[in-house]
């Protein structure tokens, strides 16, 4: 059983673009380097067991910030060199010129994200209360007939890691979450700039995970 980081792909540059840069008070840094052959864009965003685990997205041009904008009900990604405009948010790419040992992949462990089925929206929103900082981002990914959104999240450092999620019928095909404190019902938005509300960024996988046991899934 090795520690060594999982990669798993977000569905498109826009995704990762979201990740790094949407609601964070300061953009992530993306990390530049080769995987499988091809240069991407990556950044870690949990540990599993010690494992680290890693989102990424194939790099298609070159540049030294990723650039990320939401214009009206249209979000816009591009890789640029510089950050001459205020309006945009900009992640920093770090250009890593030879992964170390530690940094390649490994897929050789056991662990799993353990599955805890949500009764519905609101009380995924409601895992965000008390982060004083901008929450956690939803994941969004497609199993069986059905879309999981939910968090991955564990109440113990040491302990067992979990999936809280709900069960949607079709992909929502909106980037953010909108909710409140009071009786409203959560609901998929394209832009997060509706006031009163708090809002949480959805990032689509590429695939399903690989690292959520699928097989202690509630009926």
């Amino acid at each position: 059983m090795d520690k060594l980081p999982r990669y798993i792909q977000v569905s498109s540059t826009l995704e990762f673009s979201r990740l790094v840069c949407a609601l964070e008070r300061a953009p992530r840094i993306s990390f530049l380097h080769e995987h499988e052959g091809r240069k991407i864009l990556s950044v870690q965003m949990d540990v599993l067991k010690e494992k680290p685990i890693v989102y990424y997205t194939p790099l298609e041009n070159k540049g030294h910030f990723l650039c990320y904008a939401l214009r009206g009900e249209k979000e816009q990604t591009e890789i640029v060199n510089s950050t001459s405009d205020a309006s945009k948010l900009y992640s920093p790419i770090v250009r890593i010129k030879s992964l170390p040992d530690t940094l390649r992949p490994g897929n050789g462990t056991l662990d799993r994200y353990q599955p805890i089925e949500l009764e519905d929206m609101a009380s995924l929103a409601k895992l965000t209360w008390g982060f004083e900082e901008n929450p956690f981002p939803l994941f969004l990914f497609p199993h069986s007939d059905k879309w999981l959104i939910g968090v991955f999240m564990n109440f113990t450092e040491e302990g067992t890691s979990y999936f809280c999620h709900v069960v949607l019928d079709k992909d929502p095909q909106k980037p953010f979450l909108k909710f409140s404190n009071n009786d409203s019902e959560p609901s998929f938005v394209q832009n997060p700039s509706e006031h009163g509300y708090s809002y949480v960024k959805i990032i689509k996988l590429k695939d399903t995970h690989p690292l959520v046991d699928y097989g202690h899934l509630q009926n």
